[in-house]
């Protein structure tokens, strides 16, 4: 997860924000907005070498597949403003529980350029009310240790610090931090001048 999201509106965005459903089509957009993001955020952290040699086509091969398995497990969801996608965020509910929890976030992704204006916490929302409507309780979400921008927006929405654990990923050796939100039902809060779009 990465980004800056404030509650308060401190950036220059201009036009309207729509959350909306994710598509097949928007495999490509999200892959780039993650890519962009994680070279963002995670300089000095990840090395060098392994964020420079992110491949977009790599990421939209994956995000393809987990947009076309249609699943009522799953959700993730968009935000573009005036038609451009600015972040994505993504939940699924755990077909076996991780810290006694039901659901987990499994990404959460803002352009640098639109961060600080509140899209994070509402596409945070938007991905809690789908997955508490598919009947998850709670939900958790894992942040890199380092990553203090993601651990202050987990602890500004509310979420409990569980537990920290090394982890593999691509041959990196990382260590990780979970948050979680007890009752989902608490999770963001009113969605604002935001559109949502089924």
């Amino acid at each position: 997860m990465a980004g800056n999201d404030r509650d308060s509106d401190v950036t220059n965005i201009v036009g309207a924000v729509t959350i909306r459903h994710a598509t097949v089509d928007d495999a490509e957009t999200i892959a780039k907005v993650r890519i962009d993001s994680w070279r963002a955020t995670y300089r000095g952290m990840i090395p060098d070498a392994y964020l420079d040699g992110m491949k977009v086509e790599d990421s939209t091969r994956l995000w393809t597949r987990v947009l076309g398995a249609a699943s009522d497990a799953a959700c993730t969801f968009v935000a573009e403003i005036d038609g451009e996608l600015v972040g994505f965020a993504a939940g699924i509910t755990l077909a076996e529980r991780k810290l006694d929890f039901d659901a987990e976030l499994t990404a959460l992704y803002i352009l640098p350029s639109a961060q600080r204006a509140g899209i994070g916490r509402r596409l945070l929302t938007q991905v809690a009310a789908t997955l508490a409507a598919a009947g998850a309780p709670n939900m958790l979400v894992w942040v890199l240790a380092q990553n203090r921008k993601a651990r202050d927006f987990c602890e500004r929405q509310g979420a409990q610090l569980l537990a920290e654990q090394t982890f593999r990923w691509d041959e990196l050796d990382l260590i990780e931090t979970a948050y979680g939100w007890r009752n989902i039902g608490t999770i963001g809060g009113s969605i604002g001048k935001i559109t949502t779009v089924s």
